[in-house]
């Protein structure tokens, strides 16, 4: 039911479209001109005038081999010999056999990566930024208290070295 909802909206359109480009214009029985039949006669008449030109049916095959020839990788394959590339793999087994086990490896731990831990990371880390400017004031406040508790001291040493006879009368 659906899929006739759909067509007739579709044709709805497309007779709205077609009235706004052809207007009130009707073709040689009486009938509003349509755009589909436009589009079919003209891509009707292309495939007879191609068909027609051999050079056009030239063309059309060798399309493939144009593409072909536009591939950057042609020229690789064209210019580099197949030992040349048994040479250049070769070269490389070491590396591209280490890659294949980091790449098990990793396959391996994939459930880690999907597990809830790695999920909430978010989270704990707004908590870790609370908990981290908390660190930072309480920093703050034992620079504070330290320079207090040396200021103290000083005061202390300072009498005690007083008392001790420096200044004091015997």
């Amino acid at each position: 039911m659906d899929k006739k909802i759909e067509v007739d909206n579709l044709e709805m359109r497309l007779d709205t479209l077609e009235s706004r480009i052809y207007g009130e214009r009707r073709n040689k029985g009486g009938k509003p001109v349509k755009c589909t039949d436009s589009l079919s006669r003209i891509q009707v008449a292309l495939a007879n005038t191609a068909n027609k030109r051999e050079r056009v049916k030239i063309l059309h095959k060798k399309i493939e081999d144009l593409l072909k020839y536009l591939d950057p990788q042609f020229t690789d394959h064209i210019t580099v010999p197949d030992s040349m590339k048994l040479e250049f793999i070769l070269a490389e087994e070491d590396f591209l056999l280490s890659q294949a086990t980091l790449l098990e490896q990793v396959s391996s731990l994939q459930p880690l990566l999907d597990s809830n831990y790695i999920r909430d990371v978010p989270e704990h880390a707004t908590k870790l930024q609370r908990l981290s400017q908390i660190h930072i004031k309480q920093q703050d406040q034992t620079e504070a208290q330290s320079l207090e508790v040396k200021k103290l001291f000083e005061e202390y040493n300072k009498m005690s070295g007083d008392y001790n006879g420096k200044n004091h009368p015997a």
